[in-house]
């Protein structure tokens, strides 16, 4: 049986696109080589221009409107865009709002909030505890506010035990050769 299209199959393929570039941009190679780092940014600044266009065209992309794949792109966009954090923190409420109806999830949202704490100046701690940074001898989480709850703030919107989420972080770190985060 074949699947219906979604409605808007030009912007579900505009964010695809926008997908795949992102994911060809990860395997240039690490980070932390400045020609590396560069093409990588320009990229997710790219991807940020598109999705500001289809912000300000229609809304927030949701799944009814560009399918499942697409939509999880357009989070993950907005995940990147850390360079216009003014978007960001706009595609955060918007995200919000669409799960809210079914149309992102809370887990993305979670993302978006703490990614947005993490570039807000002053920096404000994280509420879900999905975010690292870099620190001496691999990564670290960035602060969380109120940690003695963090699990059940994690479990009210369908994210793992911080422990279980933390080990599957650190795994994949050393599946791909990255360094122990301990």
């Amino acid at each position: 049986m074949s699947k219906t299209p979604p409605p808007r199959t030009d912007l579900a393929l505009a964010l695809l696109r926008c997908k795949w570039k992102d994911a060809e941009a990860q395997l240039l190679g690490p980070p932390t080589d400045r020609a590396v780092l560069e093409a990588i940014v320009r990229v997710y600044e790219s991807n940020t221009k598109e999705l500001r266009d289809i912000v300000d065209e229609i809304g927030w992309p949701g799944r009814s409107l560009v399918g499942e794949e697409a939509a999880n792109a357009a989070f993950l966009i907005a995940q990147h865009s850390d360079a216009d954090r003014v978007f960001q923190r706009r595609a955060r409420d918007l995200v919000a709002q669409a799960a809210e109806v079914g149309e992102a999830t809370h887990q993305q949202m979670a993302y978006l909030i703490d990614r947005c704490c993490l570039n807000s100046r002053p920096r404000r701690p994280q509420v879900y505890g999905t975010q690292y940074i870099p620190g001496r001898g691999g990564l670290l989480l960035y602060a969380v506010e109120d940690a003695q709850r963090l699990d059940a703030r994690r479990a009210a919107i369908g994210l793992e035990p911080y422990a279980e989420y933390d080990a599957r972080i650190r795994g994949g770190l050393a599946l791909f050769g990255g360094e122990s985060a301990t």
